[in-house]
């Protein structure tokens, strides 16, 4: 991070190195202005006067629609192998991967 007089500014070149991202100099500028003016808006949020309000995560309620969980019926073991490629003993019989 690099600081200037009253403000600090992120440098892309180092944040790009961390994420192992090669960046020509256009590149470099560009996302330089770009993370300039993200940092900018942040700032301003913070100053805002937010006394007294609540905490959201959203800006309108959400609740979760969960069905009921209700056992039901599964497949048999027949019905399961019905179309395997291979079997034996009643189970499914897969290529060996070996790596």
């Amino acid at each position: 991070m690099a600081s200037n007089s009253d403000q600090q500014s992120m440098d892309v070149n180092y944040i790009a190195r961390l994420a192992r991202m090669n960046l020509d100099a256009l590149e470099a500028r560009q996302f330089q202005t770009q993370m300039d003016g993200i940092v900018d808006y942040v700032r301003q949020l913070s100053e805002l006067d937010v006394e007294g309000v609540e905490p959201t995560a959203h800006a309108a309620p959400i609740q979760n629609v969960f069905r009921e969980d209700l056992a039901q019926p599964g497949l048999t073991q027949e019905q399961a192998l019905a179309n395997a490629p291979a079997q034996s003993g009643g189970q499914f019989i897969v290529p060996k991967i070996v790596e």
